[in-house]
């Protein structure tokens, strides 16, 4: 760092306000934070200050910024071959291929790939009409599944509005007692109740209209919400026997996030172990080091195209410098326990450091979370469950940029997701900081 201009800060920031059009935002208000360099757990700006990454950038960063053996796969991968076109057979590509199937287990048997989640979700949807013949897709309210076409308005959160021009979504209400949309007064009660809630939508709608049901293993935008015992079972069952497609969107709670690699094989999320039909992932698959996501398919639903063309592609598909870092990330991961980390800073550091903090901050509702997947629900009153103001939200944002601590704020929450691979110092330091700042605004 000892080398960083501050006058390129400034040229960043300048550069961008003037030519950039940033995503979600109103763009004559915006003050975007400038980025000079990271590593591992950190990034810094042009001044050398330095911040623990807190947001994972986008909830993707789970190896960390930089690591070298992914920065030296791409490197080798860009002097080899850096793009071949998806119709021919790569080496990386077939590799990362295995590696993904292998954690993923003996059910599937190929991998689409994509550049990203929502193009990821886009494939999977297509598959499951087209190995059905049905159009509809259920997905919950409280769920974000990227911003293409169908991927938007499956998505239920207020960004699907503008953007409702595909065909066949219907939306339901999932699992989530702390703000229960089914009175109930335990989780097995709000499992129970949310599975009668999807069956009655599911026969209102037509079970034979019904292609697939898309759920994020565990909701990350929407506030990080661990599925009650039984949900995914019950969920398992409806599809089994309606005959509908269960696709499990992992693109942000894969690879790490929750401590297990796929959040759908981690026992408090899914103890009966059932076994979804399609998974999406993206982010943490190689930290989005080089744009890449894909859909997990299994057995039957890939044996449907061995005759039957699937009507789908893109130029960038499996491309090469990506599939080197998928390798690259997957190995490293495993070699040096990061995934193990993750389980253990969330049993350990971060899920008890949270939970202390609640205790001390009533502006603090719940605590919610797994592994390095964390979400503070914020309120002015416990009582009520009263979410805070946007302004509260804002105040603390910038109490935290201030100590030091890069944040990842939405809507009433605070979300606690560093790389996966956080030592317990960091961890510890960055709740100290979410302390200090809680206190600041007087929280």
């Amino acid at each position: 760092m000892s080398d960083l201009d501050p006058s390129l800060g400034t040229r960043s920031y300048d550069l961008d306000r003037a030519h950039v059009f940033h995503s979600w935002s109103a763009q004559g208000a915006l003050t975007p934070f400038v980025v000079a360099g990271g590593s591992g757990s950190e990034v810094w700006d042009y001044d050398g200050t330095r911040y623990l990454d807190f947001s994972s950038q986008l909830v993707n960063m789970n190896i960390g910024h930089t690591h070298p053996k992914v920065v030296a796969a791409i490197q080798a991968q860009a002097a080899e071959l850096p793009m071949v076109a998806p119709a021919h057979a790569n080496l990386a590509r077939g590799e990362a291929a295995a590696r993904i199937l292998a954690k993923a287990g003996s059910h599937f048997g190929k991998v689409f790939f994509t550049n990203g989640g929502a193009d990821a979700n886009e494939n999977a949807i297509r598959m499951a009409r087209l190995t059905t013949g049905r159009d509809k897709v259920l997905s919950t309210y409280r769920s974000y599944h990227g911003n293409t076409g169908a991927a938007v308005v499956a998505t239920g959160d207020w960004r699907r509005v503008p953007n409702e021009y595909a065909r066949g979504h219907v939306h339901f209400f999932g699992p989530f007692l702390y703000r229960s949309e089914f009175w109930a007064d335990s989780p097995e009660q709000e499992a129970e109740r949310a599975l009668h809630h999807l069956e009655r939508v599911i026969v209102s709608e037509g079970a034979s209209s019904i292609a697939a049901i898309l759920l994020e293993g565990v909701p990350g935008t929407a506030g990080v919400m661990v599925p009650p015992p039984g949900y995914l079972t019950g969920v398992r069952e409806l599809c089994d026997t309606y005959g509908i497609v269960l696709i499990l969107d992992e693109v942000m709670s894969g690879f790490g996030r929750t401590g297990s690699w796929f959040s759908w094989q981690h026992p408090q999320v899914n103890p009966d172990g059932i076994v979804p039909d399609l998974i999406t992932f993206a982010k943490g698959v190689n930290s989005g080091y080089v744009p890449a996501g894909g859909v997990i398919i299994s057995e039957s639903i890939s044996g449907a195209f061995d005759d039957q063309v699937f009507p789908g592609g893109l130029t960038y598909s499996g491309h090469p410098l990506a599939m080197a870092s998928i390798v690259a990330a997957i190995d490293a991961m495993e070699e040096e326990g990061i995934i193990d980390n993750a389980a253990s800073i969330g049993e350990h550091v971060l899920g008890p450091g949270l939970q202390a903090l609640a205790e001390q901050h009533p502006m603090i509702g719940e605590v919610r979370g797994l592994g390095v997947f964390w979400a503070l629900d914020l309120v002015a009153d416990r009582e009520t469950r009263e979410p805070v103001a946007p302004s509260v939200v804002g105040a603390l944002k910038a109490e935290l940029l201030k100590r030091g601590l890069l944040p990842f704020v939405i809507d009433n929450r605070l979300h606690v997701v560093p790389p996966c691979v956080i030592t317990s110092e960091e961890a510890l330091r960055g709740l100290a900081i979410i302390d200090e700042a809680f206190t600041a605004i007087g929280g």
